[in-house]
């Protein structure tokens, strides 16, 4: 669902998050997810990236936003500069924004979005059986504190 820039300011249902950097939202209870989290942490060394667990008020509030299941956290949201990415365009630009080698995945970009889409929906409908699943959300390392959102 395409939305207007920033759109998120305007809905009340929506607390107010600083939006400043990229945030992306993920499944805090998805050991996949969280993985891709930690990924984002260690590599993202110029610390543009923050990031915000579904699982909280302001994470369920964005997935309701964009239509998406505030049960069922199929999905990453990348907000980055007034747009949300969603599926695998949000994996693939959230790789881009980290530079090289990793912005190599725009590599991806060439295949028929279709395709990546199917992809990206079969591994997000079996993450848990394939990955396992978190009892609790994740949670920041010390140190780490000022990268992630509640």
């Amino acid at each position: 669902m395409r939305r207007d820039p920033y759109s998120w300011r305007q809905d009340p249902a929506v607390p107010p998050f600083p939006d400043d950097r990229p945030v992306i939202v993920f499944d805090g209870h998805c050991v996949l997810c969280s993985g891709w989290a930690r990924f984002i942490v260690k590599y993202d060394r110029a610390k543009r990236f923050r990031l915000l667990p579904a699982q909280s008020p302001t994470g369920r509030a964005l997935y309701i936003h964009y239509g998406l299941d505030p049960e069922d956290y199929e999905t990453n949201i990348l907000l980055a500069d007034g747009v949300a990415w969603l599926r695998s365009e949000s994996v693939i630009r959230t790789a881009l924004r980290l530079g090289f080698p990793w912005s190599l995945a725009a590599a991806l970009l060439v295949l028929p979005f279709g395709w990546r889409e199917r992809l990206y929906g079969l591994l997000a409908r079996n993450r848990f059986r394939l990955f396992g699943r978190r009892d609790s959300c994740m949670l920041p390392v010390p140190g780490q504190e000022d990268r992630f959102l509640t």
